[in-house]
């Protein structure tokens, strides 16, 4: 046991130790996990990894796959669902039976194996494609469509592997598996409702962080194990509860507890993801061993490798392409949205990397599964091929594409008028629910504190990108300065041993809630300056120091249009005074009106997902 229990922290402390050199050198941790596995597997003194399944199946994927479906919007996926559905149907079914096709010709192994081979490396894996897509800022609607897919192509692709075992045990038929599958789909949606609304009832209950965050470790199980048990398919029941959990739990739980949680389960997420790559990694060297000793000619072997890797590759743009458009002719189009450009399930098909879901359904094959070595060999190379080479070239086709990640510009205004909005039904709950013996210095209090936080938002719109302070950074810097010195005076007092440690406990602890709760607004400087300039600001010392956005005077109208009775085709803001008007295409023209009457040199677009400047003087886009 001991033994068992170093080897576990090691690995711990090696993923954690890789990942940060990782995150330090600017590569992608899943890749630099799998490289930095298989190199150590050569080593003299690392032992042979060999998985067990039932570890993977019970205590790693269930948490992982809690984990991504407690932080996912369900609002964001409901203009999406089609296609997530084709994708996390249709094309796991395709890609299994395109690689069965492949395996069954090459290696002469029974059908119904091949196609268990082709489940297990049809469903592609969100971890990695996340991680390279907040490295390199890839847009939200294409992360939003990878990580709904990759929250049920899991099941989809367990539930075909567990109908191919059946197959090679002499236990199939058409009716048989439609049933399977209907049963693991209805079931475990089931399940998952029933353990989401148990697990709410008893939240709702409870108001100590430590009871609600040991309840939420156990969610992910209490949604698995009934729906393994019923035959059901768990990590369907896992997703359901998830969402549902993930959805209600700003009604459900407390702040504290939503801060314990979110920042226990991103701990979880964060030591599994990584060892698991790692696990993959060390594991190269046993599968690759077997299989080049197991008969098959060496040549074969190969030539089986590259095929199922090229099969797994092309056929998804093969089914991306036509699913994207098909469900924006009958989900979008009628609703007056335009066609989406080729550049989105361009990258989507290239966003097919292999993970732990691939590695876990190597590992359910049964031990008397013909060739069952070569087969592992091919599902480790499919995981290996595309985390390596789709991996490694995913950020240099978004940057090919001219794909842009999210505006930071525009979430700031986003963030700001929802604050704002905010702070707003607060101050007139606080109107409602002052008492006649109230003290007005409370009411104050208040009053300043949520003015101070919508204000902490706003500042950072109207400044330039060179200005580096804002009122509320100050205020922060300084407040954090004197919780220091207080802190250090709190430990001194400690450390003599004059006072009770209860006493102590109960100061620090106040110390440690207001450094928490004060507001930390994210810095221009926190990002990249290319992503904040646009080509040919560079040369335009407007658009350089031209904020990013303002607060706008009248959002949604140009004011000259309303007062003359015209109509505007779009609207754009001015960058120094925050006035709105219509665009050259609008009757009116009043954005350059504006400029010829002001001589204020900067507008932006304030339409939905625009955040480009134009300078007038320059006549140079930002």
């Amino acid at each position: 046991m001991v033994h068992i229990a170093f080897g576990l922290v090691v690995l711990v402390a090696a993923a954690i130790g890789l990942a940060a050199l990782a995150r330090r050198i600017g590569v992608a941790e899943p890749l630099f996990l799998t490289l930095a596995g298989i190199a150590a597997s050569y080593l003299p003194f690392v032992p042979s990894v060999e998985i067990n399944p039932e570890i993977v199946m019970l205590g790693l994927l269930p948490p992982l796959v809690y984990t991504a479906a407690i932080s996912t919007s369900l609002v964001d996926f409901r203009p999406k669902k089609l296609t997530i559905a084709l994708l996390s149907v249709g094309l796991v079914l395709f890609t299994t039976f395109a690689v069965a096709l492949v395996v069954w010709r090459l290696l002469d192994v029974p059908l119904a194996a091949a196609v268990a081979i082709g489940a297990v490396v049809s469903p592609p894996d969100a971890v990695a494609a996340s991680a390279i897509a907040r490295r390199v800022g890839m847009p939200r609607r294409i992360v939003t469509l990878l990580e709904g897919e990759a929250l049920f192509n899991d099941a989809t692709a367990l539930v075909t592997l567990r109908t191919a075992i059946a197959a090679m045990a002499g236990a199939f038929s058409i009716w048989h598996a439609g049933g399977d599958f209907a049963i693991a789909t209805i079931g475990g949606t089931a399940i998952g409702v029933v353990a989401a609304a148990v697990l709410a009832v008893l939240r709702r209950r409870i108001t100590d962080p430590v009871l609600d965050t040991s309840l939420s470790l156990v969610a992910p199980f209490a949604a698995y194990l009934p729906a393994e048990a019923a035959h059901a398919s768990g990590v369907i029941a896992v997703v359901v509860c998830g969402l549902i959990l993930g959805q209600g739990a700003p009604v459900w739980q407390s702040a504290a507890s939503r801060i314990a949680d979110r920042t226990n389960w991103r701990t979880i997420q964060f030591i599994l993801e990584n060892a698991v790559f790692l696990l993959m990694g060390l594991e190269v060297r046993h599968i690759l061993e077997d299989a080049w000793g197991s008969g098959i000619g060496h040549g074969t072997l190969l030539l089986a490798c590259a095929a199922v890797l090229l099969t797994v590759i092309v056929v998804r743009p093969i089914w991306v392409f036509p699913t994207i458009y098909c469900a924006w002719w009958v989900e979008s189009r009628p609703r007056g949205k335009p066609r989406p450009a080729w550049t989105a399930p361009a990258v989507v098909s290239w966003a097919g990397m292999r993970g732990v879901v691939t590695l876990a359904g190597a590992l359910l094959l049964p031990s008397d599964t013909p060739q069952l070595a070569t087969l592992k060999l091919l599902a480790l190379v499919v995981v290996g091929g595309t985390l390596l080479l789709q991996g490694f070239s995913l950020p240099w086709l978004i940057r090919a594409l001219r794909l842009r990640g999210p505006s930071r510009a525009e979430d700031a205004l986003q963030e700001a008028s929802l604050l704002q909005q905010a702070t707003t039904a607060g101050l007139t709950a606080l109107d409602a629910a002052i008492a006649p013996e109230t003290p007005p210095e409370i009411v104050t209090a208040l009053r300043e504190r949520v003015a101070r936080r919508a204000n902490a938002a706003w500042e950072q719109l109207g400044r330039a990108e060179s200005v580096r302070i804002t009122p509320s950074g100050e205020y922060r810097r300084l407040r954090l300065a004197m919780l220091a010195a207080e802190r250090e005076t709190v430990l001194r007092a400690r450390d003599s041993g004059t006072l009770d440690h209860e006493v102590l406990e109960h100061v620090m602890a106040a110390l440690d809630i207001e450094e928490s709760t004060i507001d930390r607004v994210v810095e221009a400087d926190d990002y990249p300056e290319e992503l904040m300039l646009r080509p040919g600001a560079a040369s335009c010392d407007h658009l350089r120091d031209a904020p990013r956005v303002r607060v706008p005077d009248l959002p949604d109208a140009c004011s000259e249009c309303l007062a003359e009775g015209l109509t505007w085709v779009h609207l754009r803001m001015c960058l120094t005074c925050g006035h709105v008007a219509c665009c050259d295409s609008s009757v009116g023209n009043h954005a350059t009106r504006h400029f010829r009457d002001t001589a204020h040199p900067v507008m932006r677009s304030v339409e939905p997902g625009e955040d480009w400047r134009w300078c007038y003087v320059d006549e140079l886009l930002g």
